[in-house]
This record gives structure tokens, C-alpha cells and sequence, in this order.
């Protein structure tokens, strides 16, 4: 079963302004071929899957740990396309929509995804930055252990890849935090699954990374989480399950070579994370309504009584 907190596993800065067609580039991150959606699907199969869970237990828990973390990373990119969709923060809710008539919203006709507007309202969907729709053919379930780790490999390679082309696209911090935060973790998964194939084969994988050959060192979002550590770490994200796979990440394995020193490390529980920032509603936009005040009333009456 999966526990939900209330959180982002990294705090994202509000955007400076409305950039639809950012909030389009980052979508490839979330439904692209090598997306969120995409490493999510295959680890999250994987892991059900999974022959011999107790004679295989660190590698099955490996696996298992890491989709806990990729949904968070789904869940991220998500809040991303929609803060850049939706602009800088404010708490700007009007009474109502107004007067739509004076086509309000008609750059957005304009805009590279105009389904985001049209159908979604700003919101993310498991879509690439074509709007062409993510689907299960991208999942890779084989039961043969080598095989499915080889495939995280170059699952992780190949979204490390997309990643630091859509941070060459974009400068808006949001997005930039997005790519800088998930570069790091990416490298931490590729790492995790070259040392899994290296204990099995005995096959030194973990020497092709990074790949694409460009150090973390380079990209300034980087680096708050190379200085805490987080190259380093990889979290059970859960309270009691999945350390076994301290016996893969871990006992001396060190940092790759180019990052910041040290010993890898299992963490348990989850990372401290950041706060999911508040879209604000549009009502000329039908988000939540075109006169919604009757429905934050009643939404303040249903909190007050929980209390």
C-alpha cells in the first residue's frame, strides 16, 4: 500500500510569470518516453511482479522503494506544469467570472498545447510536450531480474538525457528547480541500479555514469542538493520496509566520481520536502466555478466542523 503526505518532495519556487509553453516543455517530463509516468509505470509493474521477493529481497526492494519515489516525481512535474500554466502566486480568487464575452483568454488559442487550457484548464496531465498521450506500451515487466534492472538503467540514462534538454529550454526558476532536483535524484537511481546489475554480474556498469557525460557540478539547481547530501541517499519511504537495500546501497559503495564525496546511505522514511503551492482559481476559466463563492462557503463550514 502507498501512505500520502501532504507535501513535494522539494520545494519549488512560485513562477515569475504565465509561460504556457514552459508548462508544454515540462510536460515532456511527465509523459514523454522517458517521463515520470514512464519510470513510475515500469518500477511500479516491476515491483508487483517480482519473483521471489523473499530469496531476492534487496533487489526487490530496491525496486519497490524507488517507485514510492517516482510517484513523488509524478506528483512534482505535475505541480511544475501547472504553477508555470497558472502564473506567480496570489490569492486572487474574484467573486465571479465577469464578462467573458470580450475573449478573455484568446492567446491561449495560440499557445503549443492548447489542450492544457482548452481541456485541463492549466492542469498537468500524463501527456509529452506534443500533447500526445503517455501509454502502457512504455512499461517494461519481463520477470527476469537482470533484464528489468538493465532496462531501469537505461530508463534512468535516457530520462537523464531528456532532462537537461528541457533544462536547456526553459528559464523560469520553476521549471529549472524541477530539472536541477530530478537530475539529482535520476543520478541516484541509475547508480542504484548499475551497483544492483554489479552485484548480480559482476559487470562494473556504474562506470558509464554519468551519461550523458556532464557532471551535476554544472547546473546551479543542482547544487543545494549535491551540499545536503542527496546524491547520496536513497530513502525506504516507509516506516519499517525496504532497508534490505542497504545491502546494494551501501556498505562502503561511495559517491560517483565528479559528485561530492562520501558513503551512500539508506535513509528511512522520506525526504523533508517542501509545500504544494495553491493554484489560484480562475473563474472566468470555470476553475473551480464561474461563481464559486457559495462553494468556498461550504467548504469552510465542512473544515470548521472537522475540527
Amino acid at each position: 500500500m502507498f501512505l500520502r503526505v501532504d507535501k513535494l518532495q522539494a520545494e519549488l519556487p512560485a513562477p515569475k510569470k504565465a509561460d504556457p509553453n514552459a508548462g508544454a516543455a515540462l510536460q515532456e517530463l511527465l509523459g514523454g518516453k522517458y517521463g515520470e509516468m514512464s519510470t513510475l509505470g515500469n518500477y511500479m509493474f516491476q515491483s508487483f511482479n517480482f519473483r521471489s521477493k523473499s530469496k531476492l529481497r534487496p533487489f526487490y526492494s530496491l525496486v519497490a522503494s524507488i517507485t514510492a519515489e517516482e510517484l513523488g516525481h509524478v506528483e512534482l512535474v505535475s505541480n511544475g506544469v501547472a504553477m508555470l500554466n497558472n502564473g506567480p502566486d496570489h490569492d486572487g480568487d474574484t467573486e465571479d467570472g465577469g464578462d467573458i464575452s470580450g475573449a478573455p483568454f484568446e492567446a491561449m488559442k495560440d499557445i503549443r498545447s492548447a489542450a492544457s487550457f482548452f481541456s485541463h484548464a492549466g492542469g498537468a496531465t500524463p501527456v509529452n510536450s506534443n500533447s500526445m498521450s503517455w501509454n502502457a506500451d512504455m512499461v517494461t515487466t519481463t520477470g527476469n531480474v537482470i533484464t528489468d534492472l538493465l532496462h531501469n538503467f537505461h530508463l534512468e540514462c535516457g530520462a537523464r538525457l531528456h532532462k537537461l534538454r528541457v533544462y536547456e529550454t526553459l528559464s523560469d526558476p520553476t521549471g529549472r528547480e524541477v530539472c536541477g532536483y530530478l537530475l539529482v535524484r535520476g543520478s541516484v537511481h541509475a547508480h542504484a541500479y548499475a551497483l544492483a546489475i554489479k552485484q548480480i554480474t559482476g559487470v562494473d556498469i556504474e562506470k558509464m555514469l554519468p551519461t550523458p557525460n556532464i557532471n551535476l557540478s554544472n547546473i546551479p539547481e543542482c547544487q543545494k542538493y549535491l551540499a545536503e547530501g542527496s546524491h547520496r541517499r536513497l530513502y525506504t519511504f516507509s516506516p519499517a520496509d525496504y532497508r534490505e537495500m542497504a545491502g546494494i546501497w551501501g556498505k562502503g559503495e561511495q559517491a560517483l566520481p565528479g559528485d561530492p564525496p562520501g558513503e551512500l546511505m539508506v535513509v528511512e522514511g522520506m525526504p523533508e520536502g517542501g509545500k504544494i503551492h495553491q493554484l489560484t482559481g480562475v473563474p472566468s476559466a470555470f476553475t473551480p466555478d464561474y461563481a464559486p463563492e457559495e462553494m468556498f462557503e461550504i467548504a469552510e463550514k465542512l473544515t470548521k466542523a472537522a475540527r
